[in-house]
């Protein structure tokens, strides 16, 4: 029976495997065997021995299911590991999990989790900034209305909005390279960190099963791996999730009916927007990732909570963060997947982004004139004064703000009408959006290489 709706509904597989059940135990057994493997090149166990570990330390011979079956038994998940492990190798069982303690096992496996959970995360961040950067290109200079405050403010381009977008998860990226040592490092010291069951050669073990497993290792540790790596990490993710929601709010608020500039992709042919109102087509990718998006910020408070333990150790942090990290990672690669494919199809409406604009009666110009103005003498202050009393008097009348201004002899004393005619062009005022999005999309593509 499945009740978690990452069973049957969200998550892409290659991310369900990381963290499945079997690859916590496929990855804990490999940490076993790195363990076996240091104490050989320590010279504490033979060859012959650390072969038969080596060769029973797989999922197909030591079973999940024979763990789980010891541990109904034990009352104890790593024990129940290193027994059904012991029961395998047979004589060369004597140095499985030497010098180990529990935590050494489990956050060294976690910590290959969190690696794998990286090199994908890494791969669709770039995938999504690719998209995000064709689509900055693309639209470079479409121009569309600029909002604030949810009203008409100057003209924007398309590729300028997007380009902000390319912009900050850049900046993700490099937070996730920034990160990613410190959130891939494992411990080896012990129950309570000093390296006392390890010997005199503590350290070198450490070092050299670290090593081994492609894993970065501690200065200093309690039993466990120190969770401000893991808020680090689940942070991240929290934050990328918002950028994405960000994203894609935009992009359900650009498709309401009355704005309709851009749309996610609809199959006319067989898709359905709504179980009576047959006309529908709704957003719907986009909304399911925003709902996602809440479901990974959520994980940050109980990863800051998971960092509170008692003295060296307690088992408070465990249940919980088998759902933050592994519902976090999961839940964020299926938004950035999902955010991939709104953008790859996305429809633009250049010609409503102009009807948009030409709604205004040239009010978005206003800036325009004003600084015109200035440019000509007139004071910014009384400047401004003439064009909100302008605009003031077009929206009464329904006027376009040219129209007013023309009839201004303040103001049409300093412009002929074909002056006054070129201020109100969306296109002469859109700064140096072009020059943004170059920067932004050539900056973003030496990430992408």
């Amino acid at each position: 029976m499945s009740v978690s709706p990452l069973d049957y509904r969200y998550g892409r597989d290659e991310a369900k495997h990381i963290w499945s059940r079997e690859g916590r135990h496929t990855r804990q057994l490999e940490v076993e065997r790195a363990l076996v493997w240091a104490h050989c090149q320590l010279g504490r166990v033979t060859v012959e021995d650390y072969d038969k570990v080596a060769d029973i330390a797989d999922p197909g011979i030591v079973t999940a299911d024979r763990v789980d079956e010891i541990e109904a038994e034990t009352k104890h998940d790593i024990m129940a590991l290193t027994k059904a492990m012991a029961e395998a190798a047979g004589d060369a069982g004597w140095c499985i999990h030497l010098g180990a303690t529990s935590n050494d096992i489990v956050d060294s496996a976690v910590a290959l989790q969190i690696k794998d959970s990286i090199v994908m995360q890494r791969d669709a961040l770039k995938q999504l900034m690719g998209t995000m950067c064709e689509i900055a290109e693309r639209e470079r200079d479409t121009v569309m209305l600029g909002r604030t405050h949810g009203q008409a403010a100057v003209p924007i381009t398309f590729g300028l909005k997007v380009a902000v977008w390319v912009d900050e998860f850049s900046r993700h990226l490099e937070r996730l390279e920034e990160l990613a040592s410190r959130a891939t490092t494992g411990k080896f010291l012990g129950a309570v960190g000093t390296g006392a069951a390890q010997g005199d050669q503590a350290f070198e073990l450490q070092s050299l099963i670290m090593g081994e497993l492609g894993l970065g290792t501690p200065v200093a540790t309690t039993q466990v791996v120190g969770r401000d790596r893991y808020i680090e990490w689940v942070g991240w993710m929290a934050n990328v999730a918002t950028s994405v929601e960000k994203v894609l709010q935009e992009v359900r608020n650009l498709q309401r009916t009355e704005i309709a500039e851009v749309a996610e992709a609809f199959d006319t042919d067989k898709q359905v927007g709504s179980s009576t109102m047959a006309h529908k087509r709704n957003p719907i990718t986009s909304e399911n990732a925003c709902g996602l998006a809440r479901i990974v910020r959520s994980m940050i408070v109980p990863s800051y909570e998971n960092a509170l333990l008692w003295h060296e150790r307690d088992l408070a942090n465990s249940s919980a963060e088998r759902f933050t990290l592994s519902h976090s990672m999961i839940l964020l690669d299926d938004i950035l997947a999902k955010t991939d494919r709104v953008l790859s199809n996305l429809v633009v409406d250049s010609s409503r982004m102009r009807a948009n604009i030409d709604s205004q009666k040239g009010l978005v110009m206003a800036e325009k004139v004003m600084l015109a103005l200035v440019d000509r003498g007139v004071a910014r202050d009384k400047a401004h004064e003439m064009l909100r009393e302008a605009s003031m008097v077009a929206l009464s009348s329904g006027d376009t703000l040219e129209a007013v201004c023309a009839k201004d002899s303040g103001i049409s004393s300093i412009f002929d009408s074909s002056e006054l005619s070129d201020l109100f062009r969306p296109e002469g005022h859109l700064g140096h959006s072009g020059r943004i999005v170059d920067e932004a999309v050539a900056r973003a593509r030496t990430m992408l290489d």
